[in-house]
């Protein structure tokens, strides 16, 4: 009997504060001396008045802001890579994505509005660089930072998922996306109009209410849940199985409904004035 064809899926994740806890920006600024308040504060601010995509502050700043520009060179995202807190177990998921599951086999991909340099770093050894999409730079013959060449944020990880999908000769039903904030929205909605599987990793609820499943780990494993259920077709018990035989084990698995509510007292009309006569 001969063997079933593979089922190929694309694996598309977000970097920071997805496979990271924390943020490059804040690794940057205090690594060159900037003060991470400021960063902060420039960072919302600009987010704010919607002055960039979403997720492409620090490229915004790296570009035009004169205490980013003077201090920050190329060696300086690459240590920002050795330096960031990457999230547990990163190297197993990607192993097996590749090797495949029950016939389904995963393309791992990174889509960050980070600087690719930054992604490059934390994740060598571990995703091959031509599987990296990041914010690319043009540098000068000194490091310094000259102009842009791409920004992986908002809608530009649309055109990176849709470039990779013409390339694959796949469909979006065939994605699954892994993000955590605003920068992701717009290909998660993307995904979720053609029929792909989207996945917070936070509890924000400007992504959280898109994504189709929500998943809430410190371990990067983690994703590989919905994936076996949702996309692989298995039961819990086999998914706990799954995961033993890979050396982790499932100690808690809760599974709730998060409502967001914002409750403010209500307006409570004067009541009439009670005549006495």
């Amino acid at each position: 009997m001969a063997d079933k064809p593979l089922k190929r899926y694309i694996f598309a994740s977000d970097f920071d504060q997805t496979l990271t806890f924390n943020d490059s920006g804040y690794v940057l600024a205090e690594l060159v001396g900037i003060p991470t308040a400021d960063f902060e504060r420039k960072a919302k601010g600009m987010a704010k008045i919607n002055l960039v995509q979403q997720g492409a502050e620090l490229a915004y700043l790296l570009l035009h802001d004169p205490e980013f520009k003077a201090k920050v060179r190329k060696e300086h995202l690459h240590e920002v890579g050795k330096r960031i807190r990457l999230k547990g177990e990163i190297k197993l998921l990607y192993q097996i994505l590749e090797t495949g599951v029950d016939g389904h086999v995963f393309d791992f991909y990174v889509l960050s509005a980070a600087p690719v340099e930054v992604i490059y770093s934390a994740l060598e050894g571990i995703v091959p660089q031509d599987h990296i999409f990041g914010t690319e730079f043009h540098y000068k013959a000194s490091g310094e930072i000259d102009t842009i060449i791409r920004a992986t944020a908002g809608y530009g990880k649309v055109a990176v998922l849709n470039q990779l999908l013409a390339e694959h000769v796949m469909g979006p039903d065939h994605v699954i996306y892994s993000g955590d904030g605003s920068s992701d929205i717009h290909v998660m909605l993307q995904l979720n109009a053609r029929d792909g599987l989207t996945i917070a990793v936070s509890e924000s609820p400007h992504i959280s209410q898109i994504a189709k499943r929500t998943v809430l780990s410190t371990s990067a494993l983690a994703v590989l849940a919905p994936i076996l259920e949702e996309v692989v077709g298995w039961e819990r018990s086999r998914i706990r199985s799954f995961f033993e035989a890979n050396g982790m084990l499932i100690q808690e698995w809760e599974r709730v409904r998060t409502d967001w509510l914002t409750l403010r007292p209500a307006i409570v009309e004067p009541a009439e004035p009670v005549s006495l006569a």
